[in-house]
């Protein structure tokens, strides 16, 4: 660990920026377990915006003078251009990107940099902190999903009239298409995106001004500040703004669900490209060999989209379970609550890339596809309608006449649509030849065209719709 030492005894010296009434140095393993500047330094433009705001808002209340202000935001402007050139040295002495910050700022305009902290605690300059950074996160990853559904939405659209079987428990259930089988998680997309919309709404409040828990005798522009960095109002409760992280939380739980989302969809394209399903192919973009078996072309991106939940998920388990007994104010616990954010946001980023470029790269192959919806009877329920529609028998009827037809067909090992008609005649007589129109699959998925349903023409229109919502061609 870097940072001066006292001198005497080896133990690093208090940290001065908090250190006047302890006289003694930390231990090794109290400053080890103390710092957090690892992890909270890529909130740096972050803390520098508020920091520039709050100085902005001292001065015009007549809190500090404008010359100290205006020296204080040169100041902290050259750190910023320091930390993004990658010329900061950040110091584990100063714990947190809070005092790496103001001691650099003290280096470079001397005693006016002390001004910078009036009527502030680092406890609602890291709530203010936290809330911009991880707003500025929620922007990125609703681009993100947006291009991830603009992707699903092409496929979808070429896919609009390909014939897959559709499932139940794994099993062949109905025909469908596989433009509406993407577009399914289209939806899902949609909901993920319109949750983090949400929460975005909900964190867009500023606690500046909050100071450590209390408020402060200062008269500060709790306003200002908050315009300032583009929060639709202060909180409200200076006890809630230094302590609440339900925003976190939230971010967690709609992050989770959509990485949820990912993952059903990743762990179809592993049973798409099987040789069992041979739905669709990868190329070597998102694909990986063996070290043994030359043959093979692994879904590594799918399944490692797969994992990631895990890791999102965690992450959400982690910070609720750290939050839960924590009285108020502020506890020296809330330091844990940023790691898991920021690996759930790059997990989630990552995944979302991944499926994005898997959504592109997909190939459909529509004979197999199709093939595959002529196997496990998938048109029996086909037939049932028939016999409701055409020959006026209640559905629960239909459905036997049907059962028994498969029984048939599976004795005979041939589809439904191969029985001679003779042998259909036999279960019911008012059967007739019209009936294999019904039974093709490319019919059965064709026939669905209630609201929502899997017919092409449903799906075109789908897409039509989905596009407008976006906002894209």
């Amino acid at each position: 660990m870097s940072g001066s030492n006292d001198g005497s005894n080896g133990t690093p010296a208090a940290n001065t920026m908090w250190g006047g009434r302890f006289k003694g140095g930390a231990s090794d393993i109290m400053a080890a377990i103390n710092v957090s500047i690892h992890f909270d330094q890529r909130m740096y433009a972050q803390d520098i915006a508020g920091s520039k705001a709050h100085v902005a808002m001292l001065a015009k209340q007549g809190i500090i003078l404008e010359a100290d202000a205006a020296e204080i935001t040169r100041g902290l402007e050259q750190v910023r251009q320091e930390i993004a050139a990658g010329s900061f040295e950040f110091k584990d002495a100063l714990e947190d990107i809070h005092m790496n910050v103001e001691a650099r700022l003290s280096e470079i305009i001397g005693a006016a940099a002390g001004r910078l902290h009036t009527g502030r605690s680092r406890n609602d300059q890291v709530a203010t902190d936290f809330r911009l950074w991880l707003r500025d996160e929620i922007d990125t990853v609703l681009a993100a999903l947006k291009d991830l559904e603009a992707a699903l939405i092409d496929q979808a659209e070429a896919g609009a009239d390909m014939v897959m079987p559709g499932f139940t428990h794994l099993q062949n259930a109905q025909p469908i298409t596989f433009g509406h089988h993407l577009l399914a998680y289209v939806e899902m997309i949609a909901r993920d995106r319109g949750r983090f919309e949400d929460c975005r709404k909900r964190l867009n409040e500023s606690p500046l001004g909050a100071a450590a828990l209390a408020g402060t005798p200062y008269p500060v522009d709790r306003d200002m500040t908050a315009k300032a960095l583009g929060f639709d109002r202060p909180m409200a409760n200076s006890l809630d703004a230094v302590s609440a992280r339900d925003f976190a939380l939230e971010f967690l739980g709609a992050a989770s669900i959509n990485a949820m989302h990912l993952s059903r969809l990743a762990d179809e394209i592993v049973l798409w490209m099987s040789a069992q399903f041979r739905f669709i192919r990868l190329t070597d973009a998102f694909t990986t060999g063996s070290s043994i078996m030359p043959q093979k072309r692994n879904p590594d991106a799918a399944e490692l989209v797969r994992a990631k939940i895990g890791r999102i998920a965690g992450s959400f388990t982690s910070l609720l379970m750290m939050m839960k007994g924590l009285p108020l104010t502020y506890s020296k616990d809330m330091q844990e609550d940023k790691e898991p954010v920021f690996l759930a946001v790059d997990s989630l980023m990552l995944a979302i890339a991944a499926m994005s470029g898997m959504a592109r790269d997909m190939q459909p192959n529509r004979d197999g596809m199709l093939a595959a919806a002529k196997l496990g009877f998938t048109n029996a329920t086909d037939l049932a309608d028939w016999l409701v529609q055409n020959q006026g028998l209640p559905f629960r009827e239909a459905h036997h006449v049907s059962g028994s037809l498969v029984s048939e067909a599976e004795a005979r090992s041939c589809g439904l649509e191969n029985l001679p008609l003779d042998v259909m005649q036999s279960v019911h007589a008012g059967i007739d030849a019209s009936v294999y129109e019904v039974l093709k699959v490319e019919n059965s998925a064709a026939s669905r065209t209630s609201f929502g349903g899997a017919a092409p023409d449903n799906v075109r229109a789908a897409v039509k719709a989905a596009r407008a919502r976006l906002e894209v061609a």
